[in-house]
């Protein structure tokens, strides 16, 4: 079962109020109104967000990477000390009842445990539950790597957008100068803050989404590796301490491809 993830959510608001306070103490919480200009904001996230969308391979894939976004900071990745210690507790009952006593374990809180248990216990093949339980975790990786990248295509968008904000901007501040006091003005917000905006929205919304995202799914694969072990060696009827060396060996070698 995935918990919030407290650290993470909190980390995401500081983020912001870093910015408010940076904006606050040069000049009073007034100025915060200074940094508000809708054609700005528009330029900038609302170029970054439809350049993602014409890169995308459908509108339900173009959501799913927006809705990414509470997964990464909302959701925390599940623990593979407690999957490991929930497949070993089932290892030792199923040694001494047999495979049918974990029918009551299907419905575990991890679906994807639950769906390998409940594939040994009605006696498929074991080639068959290996390809079943592979083949979904080769879909999960596919579809992390999507949301991984639609962040990463925004982070690189967003600044781009403000840049082009920017000569936007200056080309109209260009034009007014010597003739329009009040136009010159508005041009220089728009350069000014178009740039400001992307900044933002690269490295408050985006790399960190993207590597949170990342982070978790390294994770999330982790645990279904390990889920895919467990319930086959399981179901061969294997030693529990063998079960335990060969999960463990599974974590250890994640750790150092991680360092």
């Amino acid at each position: 079962m995935q918990k919030r993830n407290i650290i993470a959510t909190a980390g995401f608001w500081m983020m912001l109020v870093t910015i408010f306070f940076g904006i606050a103490t040069n000049g009073g919480l007034r100025t915060i109104l200074n940094f508000i200009h809708l054609p700005s904001f528009i330029v900038t996230f609302g170029g970054a967000f439809f350049a993602v969308m014409a890169t995308a391979d459908s509108m339900s894939d173009y959501l799913d990477g927006l809705k990414s976004i509470f997964e990464a900071f909302i959701q925390s990745p599940p623990e593979t000390k407690q999957i490991t210690e929930n497949i070993l507790e089932m290892s030792d009952r199923a040694r001494k009842e047999g495979l049918l006593s974990l029918e009551t374990d299907t419905g575990s809180k991890e679906d994807f445990l639950q769906k390998g248990i409940r594939l040994i216990v009605d006696g498929t093949d074991p080639e068959l539950v290996r390809d079943i339980l592979e083949n979904e975790l080769s879909h999960k990786e596919e579809r992390d790597r999507k949301r991984v990248r639609f962040w990463q295509d925004m982070g690189s968008y967003g600044p781009a957008w403000g840049m082009l904000g920017t000569l936007l901007g200056l080309i109209n501040m260009m034009r007014s100068m010597g003739t329009d006091a009040d136009a010159i003005g508005a041009g220089m917000a728009l350069a000014l803050i178009t740039t400001l905006y992307g900044s933002v929205l690269a490295n408050w919304i985006c790399l960190p989404t993207a590597r949170k995202l990342e982070k978790n799914s390294a994770q999330e694969c982790l645990a279904m590796e390990i889920v895919i072990e467990g319930v086959l060696s399981i179901q061969a009827g294997e030693n529990t301490r063998i079960i335990k060396e060969k999960l463990k060996s599974i974590m250890d070698m994640e750790e150092r491809g991680n360092s």
